[in-house]
């Protein structure tokens, strides 16, 4: 691993941790001792989706934390449980052992764990992601909330 700032290869690792994403290394340059810290990420297997118009693509992290972001914008939740729902969301995608998931799948498994979280956020993320059109669409849903 070269340092950041010195660019010696030579450094050394002054403390390990795990965490859900992978292992935090905190490392140490043996030429100019300044201290930086890495992170070991798992690269898993190729997932995809399969959109509502056939379209296959990439399954993206990003994309999903953006999408549930953006429910959640100005909401009294904390990070924490919004990472952590993200992470058992990907999780349990991938537990599926499917190469190919329907993004249709997704969504309903996004709904029901942004639901148990906040109701404000699950019919925001509703309105999008089922396309509601008018005042009607929202009433409905806010009826079945009940």
């Amino acid at each position: 691993m070269k340092c950041p700032y010195c660019s010696n290869p030579e450094t050394k690792v002054t403390d390990k941790r795990s965490s859900p994403e992978g292992i935090r290394r905190r490392r140490e340059c043996l030429k100019c001792k300044k201290r930086f810290t890495t992170y070991e990420k798992i690269e898993r297997g190729g997932l995809f989706v399969i959109k509502k118009d056939g379209r296959r693509e990439r399954f993206e992290r990003k994309k999903l934390e953006k999408g549930i972001e953006k429910a959640f914008e100005k909401r009294p939740v904390p990070k924490e449980k919004i990472d952590k729902m993200i992470n058992e969301i990907e999780e349990k995608l991938r537990q599926k052992g499917k190469k190919e998931i329907k993004s249709s799948s997704i969504g309903e498994l996004v709904m029901k764990k942004i639901k148990k979280l906040d109701n404000v956020a699950y019919i925001r993320f509703a309105s999008v992601y089922r396309n509601f059109q008018d005042v009607n669409d929202f009433k409905k849903e806010l009826k079945e909330l009940k």
